[in-house]
């Protein structure tokens, strides 16, 4: 049921909000000890999407049109890889910071046109500081970052994610608990709420920081998607919350213990793809079926599949194709609006997802139209063209992967309101 809108200010004794300044978050690369410059650059015809995959002890980089590997960059323990939103950079969660991977390929405007360059791959010294990095969203050229061992938002143009000295919007959750943040383009935040024991609900908060709308009604918050027209999606172990023209609506999951924890959102649909789970009990639950959201209506659609699949199976075509990976070795491609299986293209062999979430499973990541999917078992990495269903290229490692991510190299999108927020947040004292 939708949520009724607060009055003004009611959030901002619920909220330690700490202000916004310049290189407020203490990065690790300081105004005296700024990086050294990358290397040199070298102009290039068109843009040059390139991927990113982690392995025990390190992450590499590849050019994602040939697979040649540019970069093994050594990295110790588990590394979580994330989109810092300008086409460029990627958030390494590291030992108490979200660490900055410059790609080494990206593009600047010059009026109708771009120049695109590239450069080798470099593991910078700027860093973010958090106790435990939790969650990145990057949207409409805002990255938003969340650490779970204080409840810190940290929110900055995306294009300034290797800048040490970036101006950033910050604020502090009432207490420290795994959540999320989402910066919209109006400059409104929707964050997660909850403590280390129990996560209940979001909140809406203006640019300025007053409240627009609260929802207690979502037991074990976890995972977001943006849909078309800005509409947030976060889900719930008994549904899912839907964040859209200033209302919360609560969609009830249709079984007593229905958890969505991880979605899969795209510009070109208002339906956002999520997981399904109904064991709260199990060891591993290993489901299949998944969910489709419809934020238009705030309605809930299942989908049985052929097969089980893990956390790292779903994604979004450029049409907006739902995409799951499954342990069948298929990725099975959804039309969201109907619900209908489309068609399922073999890809790897058949796996079972492991116990624990930090081991090596295959892995989706899309990107440009090109699914790209790992295989541990056999050490390799395919491209799949999600519009036509062909596996047209695979290539050895030398690693056994495990995360998967990419930048395009192309200019996302600006912040065309760039510090429009700023004079008001000061006034009021607020993030």
């Amino acid at each position: 049921m939708p949520t009724r809108p607060l009055a003004a200010g009611s959030l901002l004794s619920l909220l330690l909000l700490t202000g916004c300044g310049s290189g407020t978050s203490e990065p690790a690369a300081s105004a005296e000890d700024t990086p050294e410059p990358a290397a040199a650059a070298t102009e290039v015809a068109a843009s040059t999407p390139r991927l990113a995959l982690t392995h025990d002890g390190g992450v590499q980089v590849l050019d994602a049109a040939t697979f040649e590997v540019l970069a093994d960059l050594p990295v110790e323990g588990f590394t979580r890889l994330n989109a810092a939103g300008d086409g460029r950079h990627l958030l390494l969660s590291t030992t108490g910071a979200f660490q900055v991977l410059d790609a080494g390929t990206w593009a600047e405007p010059h009026g109708d046109h771009a120049h695109h360059y590239t450069a080798e791959p470099e593991l910078t010294d700027v860093a973010i500081e958090a106790v435990k990095p939790g969650h990145v969203v990057a949207h409409e050229g805002r990255t938003a970052l969340f650490d779970d061992g204080t409840g810190k938002v940290t929110v900055f143009d995306s294009a300034d994610v290797a800048d040490p000295d970036r101006e950033q919007r910050e604020l502090t959750t009432p207490a420290a608990h795994h959540g999320v943040a989402v910066e919209l383009s109006d400059g409104s935040l929707v964050v997660s709420e909850g403590t280390e024991d129990e996560r209940t609900g979001t909140r809406w908060l203006s640019a300025d920081g007053t409240g627009i709308a609260a929802s207690s009604g979502c037991p074990g918050v976890h995972g977001e998607a943006v849909a078309a027209g800005e509409a947030v999606v976060i889900g719930c172990e008994d549904g899912a919350l839907v964040h859209d023209d200033g209302t919360i609506t609560e969609i009830t999951a249709p079984d007593p213990y229905g958890r969505i924890g991880n979605q899969a959102g795209s510009e070109a649909s208002p339906i956002v793809l999520g997981d399904y789970k109904t064991d709260p009990d199990a060891e591993l639950e290993r489901p299949t079926r998944v969910s489709l959201i419809d934020t238009r209506d705030a309605s809930l659609r299942l989908v049985d599949l052929p097969s089980s699949y893990s956390f790292r199976s779903l994604g979004r075509g450029e049409g907006g194709e739902a995409l799951v990976l499954g342990t069948d070795g298929a990725l099975h491609v959804i039309d969201p609006e109907t619900g209908t299986l489309v068609r399922s293209i073999p890809v790897v062999a058949p796996w079972e997802e492991p116990l624990e979430w930090q081991q090596p499973r295959p892995t989706l990541h899309v990107l440009d139209g090109t699914a790209y999917v790992t295989e541990p078992a056999t050490k390799e990495l395919h491209a799949v063209d999600v519009a036509t269903g062909e596996v047209f290229r695979t290539a050895q490692l030398d690693v056994v992967p495990n995360e998967l991510n990419g930048v395009t190299g192309a200019a996302e999108h600006s912040h065309e309101d760039e510090h429009a927020h700023e004079g008001e947040h000061e006034e009021a004292g607020t993030a």
